[in-house]
């Protein structure tokens, strides 16, 4: 009996702990329920494990290159400083926590299936990298809250898919005012500042004409390439951050930031600068390593989750990621972006001079990316209920959100606090504050409470959806959205599956960016 147990022990801890290899398997049951060729389900699966692989190259990359930013905050404002970055967080953590991650993912897609089944939910979040954003925030907090792995992937399974249905239901009459219609949801992490800013502009928006009847510069438009934007956010911060410290420690220190990288201390000021620049751009590539990573992952992995949801949820809305509203107000999105990133830098200030001393927070330097895909669907938001007036200051509240959040939220992410990254966007922040704060209690005591704060939200979005969304409300005022001719991905039912057909979006209107 030996060579079972043997067998056992080699599934166990060489197969299925291997989170590149589970994803693969996991990819390939889910292909072959669709009855894909035998050719297809291997490629498919083979394809999924590498990407993960790239996710940790890409780690490395990050990682490495975020050590001399982070000494050099240290350093000029003795206090701790991050970059807001989704993939960098959960490249890192794939080490520790991967297998689990993708046993809480996969549990929480199917918990939200259950859910849009069976209750007034009828939402199928098909936003895949923030499924797996979300489920590695959960792993991360529950874990550090001294959770089991067992508890950790079922309890963390149930509260992944009660937000995956419950937070599309949120924000859904506001979506409905962007998009003229009830084909889609909005299915990103970025909800709570949407709410905010499409709330926002129906305070502030009063006869306030639209941002698609400015004309803005096209030379703006390379900050739509999520890889030019972030290498530049990158390369910026960290030729501000070089030249503070040379400031502040002088020559001989600062010389010295790079040598901790491995690399050779600088030998005059213009090879330091050059030095950061590398830094930024080296940053830049890790994340479109991990990008690239994460896609191919998703490449196969949500086809077979369409799949199985037509056949399981037929008729329910599709929740789909931030930018499929970008094409319904363009100038609100460069708009959203602007004052979003206004609002990072008034943040990053308040906590310099304020919160940092008062409360020993963190400080969230503003990285362009997170601030250009929330704070411009937040423009577009604001701009729907509130014109010009509410994209503005709507995305300028966001962008406060997704700075004050993430600096609370590194208190319940343990020894994840300290990798100069953390995760980026307001649903991210506040629930997994709150978790951190629930999970302080011990054990069992710490578990039910988690699992009853997520029966609160699915509580709420029940009533949402029942009293406000089936009712038919619509925030009014401010500007009325294009009909549904805009760009949207709509399920088009047969023979009970899922199919998706692209509607044309409005004349002159480019089709959305690729997705973080």
């Amino acid at each position: 009996m030996d060579w079972v147990i043997d067998t056992a022990k080699f599934l166990v801890n060489e197969i299925l702990s291997q989170p590149a290899y589970l994803i693969g398997i996991i990819t390939a049951v889910g292909l072959a329920a669709l009855k894909k060729s035998v050719g297809q389900t291997v490629g498919g699966a083979i394809k999924a494990t590498l990407g993960l692989l790239l996710v940790g190259a890409g780690a490395g990359l990050v990682s490495s290159s975020l050590d001399p930013l982070g000494r050099m905050i240290q350093g000029t404002t003795g206090t701790h400083g991050v970059i807001p970055t989704n993939e960098a967080i959960v490249g890192i953590a794939q080490s520790e926590f991967g297998a689990r991650v993708a046993w809480l993912m996969i549990l929480g897609f199917l918990v939200s299936l259950a859910l849009a089944r069976f209750t007034p939910l009828r939402y199928v979040f098909l936003t895949g990298h923030h499924m797996l954003f979300m489920a590695t925030l959960l792993t991360i907090v529950m874990a550090t809250a001294g959770q089991g792995s067992v508890a950790v992937v079922l309890g963390g399974g149930v509260l992944l898919g009660i937000l995956l249905v419950a937070l599309p239901a949120f924000a859904h009459p506001w979506t409905k005012k962007v998009t003229g219609n009830d084909t889609l949801a909005i299915g990103h992490f970025g909800t709570a500042g949407y709410i905010v800013s499409g709330a926002t502009g129906q305070l502030v928006g009063k006869n306030s004409r639209s941002t698609e009847e400015m004309k803005l510069p096209e030379g703006l438009r390379f900050l739509r390439d999520s890889m030019v934007a972030t290498a530049l956010s990158m390369v910026l911060i960290y030729l501000v951050m070089s030249l503070l410290f040379l400031a502040k420690v002088g020559q001989d220190a600062a010389f010295k930031a790079f040598a901790g990288s491995g690399g050779d201390p600088a030998a005059d000021v213009g090879n330091y600068l050059m030095q950061s620049v590398m830094q930024g751009l080296q940053f830049g590539i890790g994340v479109a390593v991990i990008l690239f990573g994460v896609r191919t992952i998703l490449g196969e992995l949500v086809p077979a989750f369409q799949g199985i949801a037509g056949r399981v949820v037929p008729g329910a809305k599709p929740a789909l990621d931030a930018p499929i509203v970008f094409p319904y107000a363009q100038n609100a999105v460069l708009i959203g972006f602007i004052f979003s990133f206004l609002g990072g830098l008034t943040g990053l200030a308040a906590l310099i001079w304020v919160f940092n001393p008062a409360f020993g927070l963190a400080l969230v330097l503003p990285g362009l990316v997170p601030h250009f895909f929330t704070g411009g669907a937040a423009g577009v938001y604001g701009n729907a209920t509130g014109g010009r007036r509410g994209a503005a200051v709507g995305s300028f509240l966001n962008g406060l959100l997704i700075t004050f959040l993430p600096a609370i939220l590194l208190k319940a992410l343990g020894s994840f606090g300290e990798a100069n990254t953390t995760f980026g966007d307001a649903d991210f922040g506040w629930f997994g504050a709150v978790l951190g704060s629930i999970g302080k209690l011990d054990g069992t005591a710490g578990l039910i409470g988690m699992l009853i704060f997520g029966l609160l939200i699915l509580a709420g979005a029940w009533l949402m959806q029942t009293k406000v969304v089936d009712r038919g409300w619509i925030p009014g005022g401010g500007i009325t959205a294009a009909p549904a001719e805009a760009a949207a991905v709509v399920p088009a039912q047969a023979a009970g599956t899922a199919t998706y057909a692209k509607i044309a979006p409005p004349r002159g209107a480019p089709a959305p960016p690729p997705a973080p």
